[in-house]
């Protein structure tokens, strides 16, 4: 769980870029770093992974897996990783192999939560399944990042 943002210097204290996800399920997303900014767009989805790509304050600056970028407020993000299966289907793998059991086939678009990358693969929780993917074939996780 995400507590207030320390103050001064130490604000940031956590990298830009970083992902996060979405805490509510309705987030505003403003064109600026404030309420006084018009609501652009409206996520409606809690657990949707978001890239933090700058910071002002208690607003961050947010760019998702399709390119729409807008602010919102700090409270209304999560620390808890989550990603989104990108490109064609998906295969759920049950080891990190390519040749391993088929889990699951993942759809474009489907959202899921990350439990732990190394290397290449990651372990996934998707729709009540759990396997592995490669990195490239989900967005919400750097190419080099490790995840525990």
């Amino acid at each position: 769980m995400m507590t207030a943002p320390p103050s001064g210097a130490a604000e940031n204290a956590l990298s830009v870029p970083r992902f996060v996800s979405l805490r509510k399920p309705k987030v505003n997303l403003r064109t600026g770093p404030g309420v006084r900014y018009p609501v652009e767009w409206v996520f409606v989805r809690r657990g949707i992974p978001v890239e933090i790509i700058a910071e002002v304050g208690n607003w961050r600056k947010v760019l998702d897996w399709e390119g729409t970028k807008g602010w919102v407020h700090w409270s209304m993000l999560s620390s808890r990783r989550t990603m989104v299966i990108t490109g064609d289907r998906r295969t759920l793998r049950g080891d990190p192999s390519p040749e391993a059991k088929v889990v699951a086939q993942l759809e474009p678009g489907v959202y899921g939560w990350i439990e732990k990358c190394k290397g290449k693969w990651c372990r996934l929780e998707v729709a009540g399944s759990t396997g592995w993917l490669q990195r490239f074939e989900f967005w919400g996780v750097y190419p080099e990042e490790d995840i525990n």
